[in-house]
């Protein structure tokens, strides 16, 4: 299996000569090379900068924005730790380290979760998360195989970077939570208060209101929200 993987990944690499195109068409094609119903793709320079670069479907961005908004889940554990976090059975699966996330998922009737940090020696660049609805281990093989695309993604992107951090938030390209760094600078410049308080504010929120982050977001910049209302909230 990891043979063929290899093979229908270095096949997109091929036929794609921008890097960024080309993880994204990995993104995509995990979904047909192994047992999973989707994936994404996020790159982070730490919680307080961390954009999805690619989902598969709406299924995976509402996962990545679940975790944005909550600031937990298994992506943001396996940025931290350097390690993959695997959770075969989300029915039966209790943490302390994301309990929201885990419940949201459930909701959204998703069996289980698989997310693999993308990262060479000292460098991290971001995360790999699988989905699929039906719970169930990866087999060596296939866990093998999820590496593969995870591995390559991750050349990809270190290419792509050209050398610095920061390449894959180059103004010419569209970020994901845009207006979220944008709000987050609204309620600094208002309040004098860090960078990880106002996103805590934001995330608080959401979370009282039912709502994404993105969404309490958008409210701000369009003046539908005022900053104090943030501040004002018990």
């Amino acid at each position: 299996m990891v043979e063929r993987v290899r093979a229908a990944l270095f096949a997109i690499v091929r036929d794609h000569h921008d890097e960024l195109d080309a993880v994204k068409q990995l993104c995509e094609a995990s979904t047909e090379l192994l047992p999973i119903d989707g994936a994404s793709i996020s790159i982070s320079l730490g919680p307080q900068l961390r954009n999805t670069l690619h989902a598969s479907d709406a299924v995976g961005n509402r996962i990545e924005s679940l975790q944005f908004s909550l600031g937990e889940g298994p992506c943001f554990e396996s940025f931290e730790f350097r390690r993959p976090v695997l959770v075969p059975d989300l029915a039966n699966f209790t943490t302390r380290e994301w309990p929201v996330f885990a419940t949201e998922l459930a909701r959204m009737r998703i069996g289980a979760i698989f997310a693999f940090p993308m990262q060479r020696g000292a460098i991290r660049i971001g995360v790999v998360d699988f989905y699929r609805v039906r719970p169930g281990w990866l087999s060596p093989g296939e866990l093998a195989a999820a590496l593969e695309v995870v591995e390559i993604a991750t050349l990809l992107l270190l290419n792509a970077q050209s050398g610095t951090t920061t390449a894959l938030y180059r103004p010419t390209r569209r970020l994901d939570h845009e207006q979220v760094h944008q709000a987050t600078g609204v309620l600094i410049a208002a309040f004098d208060m860090s960078a990880e308080e106002a996103l805590a504010r934001l995330r608080a929120y959401a979370f009282a209101n039912d709502q994404l982050v993105d969404d309490v977001a958008r409210d701000i910049m369009a003046r539908r929200l005022s900053p104090q209302d943030l501040v004002d909230e018990p």
